[in-house]
Parts: structure tokens; sequence; C-alpha cells
């Protein structure tokens, strides 16, 4: 049996919101799957007890509820395909069998009305959100949701790669693949879309804003990897998160790996609300809306994370924190030395970055992880 690892609270200096109608949309979504037969009966009674349309609720607190329903039944269907085919599935282990699978529901996705997995129902699922798409954002809206579901896609395929290997891929690549394969940047259209308008392409691609949203997709995803480790170390078959990328590369223990993430995340969370700052005081109304909601992505993952059945494994307790703290573990202005994302650190003005520092509050650096005061063997 894996040792247990007892994850402290997370930094986190952003205040939870929600949707008034957050039960209504949960409800909506288990119609929806039900209706679509998303998965097999099996892996749609797991998911519609995961509370996705909380968690999306929490992503839009103040946003359109069409919307914000859309966006639930989409991440239950991406749901869908991860667990049903990559998590649990044989083409999980068949990466050249899955990118067909998935380059056909890309074709579904840019084409509807393509005569092509008729009786498959996740296509059947996945032109009923397109339609939605198109209902409820831009032409341009849907086309960048296509192409960030077609980089989810093909980031799965990569990760399909390593699992039939069993190898564990460098920290840098999966820093680089991790920015996709959970699938956060196809939320990013949704953001503007529940609340009806359209982020500039001036503003949407220029460096900050950028940086901005890959640093929201960071700290999601290590966050995922840090709440969600329990649950892999003790399913049976492979697993690939950050502590175990971390634990190869650099030859820690799970403990070490674990603080060593933490301080990760916290550092990118520090550097993204100074430039959350800087943003919403320079950028138009729009701008200032799409990071205001990137902050609220961020920490609707959070709660999602220590509150939903899908991490918090009733049958597997884990020793995961209830809630957060305000006082992060690195704070340091120094960037990551991960090249897929050292450029961060270059997009603030240097008014907006505090003085240099050697290491972070607690000396944490990449390679001189401390020793986490409490540990469970």
């Amino acid at each position: 049996m894996p040792s247990e690892l007892i994850v402290p609270p997370l930094f986190s200096p952003i205040p939870p919101a929600i949707h008034p109608r957050h039960a209504c949309i949960d409800a909506g979504t288990t119609a929806w799957a039900e209706h679509f037969e998303i998965g097999s009966p099996e892996l749609r009674g797991r998911l519609v007890r995961h509370d996705i349309g909380t968690f999306s609720a929490r992503i839009l607190p103040d946003g359109r509820e069409e919307v914000i329903l859309l966006l639930s039944d989409f991440v239950l269907w991406l749901f869908g395909v991860d667990d049903g085919y990559c998590e649990e599935g044989e083409l999980g282990h068949l990466p050249g069998e899955l990118a067909g699978v998935l380059h056909r529901l890309t074709r579904v996705a840019q084409t509807p009305h393509t005569l092509m997995l008729d009786d498959d129902t996740l296509a059947a699922g996945l032109r009923d959100l397109r339609a939605r798409v198109d209902r409820y954002g831009t032409p341009d809206q849907a086309a960048r949701w296509v192409d960030a579901l077609r980089e989810y896609f093909f980031s799965v395929v990569w990760e399909a790669g390593h699992r039939r290997e069993g190898s564990v891929p460098g920290l840098n690549d999966y820093t680089l693949m991790r920015l996709y394969d959970g699938a956060t940047s196809v939320v990013l259209p949704m953001l503007e879309m529940g609340h009806g308008y359209e982020l500039q392409a001036y503003e949407r691609t220029s460096p900050a804003v950028r940086a901005a949203a890959e640093m929201a997709s960071f700290i999601i995803t290590w966050d995922n990897d840090i709440l969600s480790d329990h649950k892999e170390r003790h399913a049976a078959g492979y697993h690939l998160n950050v502590l175990r990328v971390l634990e190869s590369e650099h030859g820690l223990t799970a403990d070490e790996a674990l603080d060593l993430a933490i301080a990760q995340r916290d550092r990118v969370m520090c550097l993204f609300m100074r430039l959350y700052k800087h943003l919403t005081r320079v950028g138009s109304p729009q701008l200032r809306q799409y990071v205001a909601s990137l902050t609220h992505f961020i920490r609707a993952a959070q709660d999602w994370g220590i509150s939903s059945v899908r991490y918090t494994t009733p049958e597997n307790p884990a020793s995961i924190p209830t809630g957060f703290t305000d006082t992060p573990t690195d704070d340091s202005p120094e960037p990551l030395q991960i090249p897929a994302i050292s450029w961060w650190w270059e997009v603030l003005p240097e008014e907006a970055t505090p003085p240099p520092m050697a290491t972070g509050r607690h000396g944490l650096t990449l390679r001189e992880p401390k020793q986490r005061w409490s540990h469970a063997r």
C-alpha cells in the first residue's frame, strides 16, 4: 500500500463565489448526461455525483445560466472522454487508435452535420454542445473552442503513449502538455460567452494575456495533481501527475515532491496575482472581466478539488485540506527553471515586479525542496 501524503492547506488569495442557481444547473447536467447516455452506465453514474454543475457555477458565478449549463454539460462530456477512453478504456494504451477516434470527434465538432459516428453517444452529445456554442457564442469563439478541443485531444494522445510504455516524461515536457491535457484551454472561450462579450484579438493574443491564461491552467492542473495524487496512487494501473514527474526528475521522495509542487504553484500564483492586478488596471472593460473570470476559474477548481467526491473518494479517504491559507510557501519573483513557462516572468512591466530575491520566503528553489512539517507513512 503506498504511503499516504498529508496535503496542507494550499495558498489561495482568491475569494470563493458561486452562482445562486448551482443546484438547478447540477440537476440539468445530470438530465443531459442521461439523455445522451454519456459513457457507460457505471461511468455516468459516477460522473453525475461529482457536482460538476456546482463547479461550473463557481467558474461563472455571475454569468448567464444557459452558458453555465453548457459549460457544465461540456465538462461532464470531457470526463466521459477522458475517463471512458483515456483513463479506463483500452484506447488509453493505444495512442494510434485513440488518435483516430479523437480526430473523428474533432470533425464532428468542426462540422456537426458530417455523416460520421452517427451511432456514437459521445458524438451525439458533442453535436448538441456545438449547437449551443453557436447559439451563445460568436463564430470566432466557436472556432477557438474547436481549436482548443483539438489541442486537448492531441495532448491526451501524447499521454497515452506514456501510458503504453509505462514511462514518465521530463518536467519541461510534462509542464507544457499539462497546459492542454487538463482541458482548461477549452473552457476559455466560454468565459467570454458567459458574459456576452468577445475579447478583442489584440488583447487576447498579447503576451501578457496569454501568460495569464497559461498561469491559470498551470495552477489549476498542479492543484488537481496535488489533490488527486492519493486517488491515483491507490488505483490500479498507470498514473501520471506532477508528483511522480518530480520524483523521477529530481530523485525526490513523495513528500519532497509534494513540497516542491506546492512551492512551484505558489510562485506562479504570486506572479499571476501581480499580473491580474496589472491587467485590471490597464485593460479594457472586457479584459477586466476576462481576467476576473480566470481568477474565478482557479478558485472554482480549488473549491471543487477539496469537496467533490471525485477527489475526496469516500471509499478511500484522503488527507487533503478542507480550506486554504493566505500565505504562500514561495513568493519569489524569480522564474521557475522550466523553459516552457519561464517567459511568463518577462511580461510584467518593471514597475509591477518586486525586487529580485535569492529564494522564496522559505528558501524553496527548484533544486532544494524543503522538508515538510508533517507527513504520514
